[in-house]
């Protein structure tokens, strides 16, 4: 039990990008489950700020820099980034903003990892900084409002192999979006989070 509640504590602290109070965490010790999912609920609700929908442009600056890979301080898109080589192209914070776009590279705009279709567009989710992750406008249109999944036969790859295709996962054989390897822990961080939200 502990180790499962020091997982999902890790888990939440690292996706938030930001130090954890002290005792941030008291009020779920000892609970598992659904009674736990409800109390890391509790806590994300009575510390959340909301913000608008634009300020999310802002935010990124802070919580989407590319201190890692290339480590150049440009924005760090997890359908764009290649982590193993040069980026096809690059966004800076605050600029590049998608109105129009005919390709991958023109403009980043703002990713509903949880697609609004699923949540009809409700705050606090439709503007919330850890949901909501800065991509490259035209694979986010690609990935468009499907469910992520594992690709069998891609009908589209992006410059850095995310793909859209049928799903090869028991259970499912419509159409998904598969990101890169590297970013699917990510991925799955913040629709852990969203869930719990």
């Amino acid at each position: 039990m502990k180790k499962y509640l020091s997982i999902i504590i890790l888990t939440l602290s690292l996706t938030i990008n930001a130090q954890v109070p002290a005792n941030y965490y008291d009020s779920a010790a000892g609970y598992t489950g659904y009674a736990l999912k409800t109390q890391l609920r509790n806590i994300i609700a009575s510390s959340h700020q909301p913000h608008s929908y634009n300020a999310l442009y802002t935010a990124y600056a802070t919580t989407d820099v590319d201190n890692y890979y290339e480590n150049d301080g440009t924005l760090l898109d997890m359908y764009s980034e290649k982590p193993n080589g040069a980026d096809a192209y690059n966004y800076t914070h605050n600029s590049n903003h998608c109105g129009n776009y005919s390709g991958e590279g023109d403009c980043f705009n703002r990713e509903h990892i949880m697609p609004q279709s699923v949540f009809g567009s409700a705050s606090p989710m439709q503007s919330d900084a850890i949901s909501v992750v800065p991509s490259d406008g035209s694979v986010n249109g690609a990935r468009s409002n499907y469910a992520f999944g594992e690709v069998g036969t891609a009908t589209y790859t992006s410059t850095n192999g995310s793909k859209r295709g049928n799903n090869v996962t028991a259970g499912y054989s419509g159409t998904v979006f598969e990101p890169i390897d590297e970013f699917k822990g990510d991925i799955a961080r913040i629709m852990f989070y969203f869930a719990t939200r």
